[in-house]
């Protein structure tokens, strides 16, 4: 049997034991695991503020980008002392030690385990139960909507934040849509927050009809989504600079607004994204200085729910909340 093929590397003062630096993690372009590792470390400046004090799911892939995957919420026994952790609460009542990401050395020892992207919360450490981002995450509906779509919606999704005093970071989704971060103060629990990101998913409907939808279940859709689900607790999105797991290892890439209109996805690699950090700088670094209130948008959301407009349904897996509407498709419930 060969033997296994093992490099140490030497990160923040640390010792970090990296196995099968050799294998090849995006086959179309022969990428390797240690490739993904480079590509981390050459675009930390970018990542590293994004992922900092974040609880961090640890989506591993044993053999590459275009194998089988699986969700890993715990830190598993036997990880070095150094590891830092967070402990966080499901719906359920159930918790996990969740990784935290706090500088190379712990990025290294994640993909060392086979992790591609990084899914982190929208909460720091210490303080699990209140947010400091409100996500945006526009998806475009395949039979209704495309890309271009997408840009203009978030173009749309800009002017509503700015009519509430909030200021949106905009990137790709690396995947067919776009994610738009707002930093906010840590004042409201997650029921606040997907109350907020609700109203204005609706607000965008409004401005965009037949072009936006907030709409939860699919056969209702029409243009692309705003899933305002995605600031349920436990919901995660993947950060900025990360590598999808793609043929083509698309990034998740930040944007200035400027550069929307004209995006395309497959601008943003991973063998490109290192030099677009180093020759025009981090379009999200500004994230930290615009922290917002969602004061208004919480006005928002009394008055659509005085106009009759309550809760929109959640995801399967949460318990039926207070004033949720039935949790069943509409061609269901009529036939029911």
């Amino acid at each position: 049997m060969a033997k296994k093929e093992v490099i140490t590397l030497e990160l923040d003062g640390r010792e970090v034991r990296f196995s099968s630096p050799s294998k090849v993690f995006f086959s179309d372009h022969g990428w390797t695991k240690k490739d993904l590792l480079d590509y981390y470390l050459a675009v930390h400046d970018g990542i590293g503020h994004n992922l900092e004090n974040r609880p961090t799911s640890m989506k591993r892939f044993p053999d590459g980008a275009s194998g089988e995957f699986f969700f890993q919420k715990r830190v598993p026994k036997g990880a070095p002392e150094w590891i830092e952790q967070m402990t966080v609460q499901f719906p359920s009542g159930r918790n996990a030690n969740y990784l935290l990401a706090q500088d190379r050395s712990h990025m290294a020892y994640a993909l060392n385990l086979g992790v591609i992207d990084w899914n982190p919360w929208a909460v720091r450490n210490p303080d699990g139960d209140h947010p400091d981002e409100l996500r945006i995450d526009l998806d475009p509906t395949p039979e209704s909507s495309d890309w271009n779509d997408v840009r203009d919606v978030a173009l749309c999704v800009r002017e509503v934040l700015t009519d509430h005093e909030l200021v949106g970071f905009p990137k790709t989704s690396g995947s067919r849509g776009i994610h738009i971060y707002v930093r906010i103060e840590q004042r409201w629990d997650f029921l606040g927050v997907r109350r907020a990101a609700l109203a204005l998913a609706r607000e965008v409907e409004r401005r965009m009809p037949g072009r936006a939808t907030s709409k939860w279940w699919k056969e209702e859709r029409e243009g692309v989504f705003l899933d305002y689900n995605q600031n349920a607790r436990d919901r995660t999105i993947a950060s900025a600079y990360s590598v999808r797991p793609n043929p083509d290892g698309l990034v998740s890439a930040p944007l200035e607004w400027e550069e929307v209109p004209d995006a395309e996805l497959g601008d943003f690699r991973l063998d490109n994204m290192p030099r677009r950090l180093n020759e025009k700088g981090d379009p999200s670094a500004g994230l930290e200085e615009n922290v917002g209130s969602l004061e208004a948008l919480l006005e928002l959301s009394e008055r659509d729910e005085k106009e009759g407009l309550g809760d929109a349904p959640w995801p399967p897996h949460f318990a039926k909340q207070a004033g949720e509407p039935k949790r069943v498709a509409p061609s269901r419930a009529k036939k029911d």
